[in-house]
């Protein structure tokens, strides 16, 4: 497992958000909900909280490269996928984040 801070344009850490990888699997975490999943080539968005706040939404886009509308269009197209990331697989890798950080 490797974890690291999401840095602003100054190449400075921001506190709070997070990048985790795990083997194939990249997440983008903003305080304690993961947002982004990207695995295999496939980008899976946290249903609930993928649009939580303009902060969450700033560093998803950022780890992305995507603006929201953008993001927005992927859902509509299918090319990104709406799921429950935050359930019992994923709060795993929260956990042990948690123990971490």
């Amino acid at each position: 497992m490797n974890f690291r801070n999401i840095t602003n344009a100054k190449g400075k850490n921001v506190p709070n958000q997070f990048v985790i990888t795990i083997g194939n699997k990249e997440y983008f975490k903003s305080y304690d909900s993961m947002i982004v999943k990207i695995e295999n080539g496939k980008v899976y968005l946290d249903e609930t909280y993928w649009d939580y706040s303009s902060t969450t939404s700033k560093y998803r886009n950022q780890f992305l490269g995507d603006t929201t509308k953008e993001t927005q269009r992927k859902i509509k197209s299918g090319e990104y996928i709406l799921t429950n990331l935050n359930g019992e697989e994923d709060n795993e890798i929260i956990k042990t984040f948690k123990f971490l950080k």
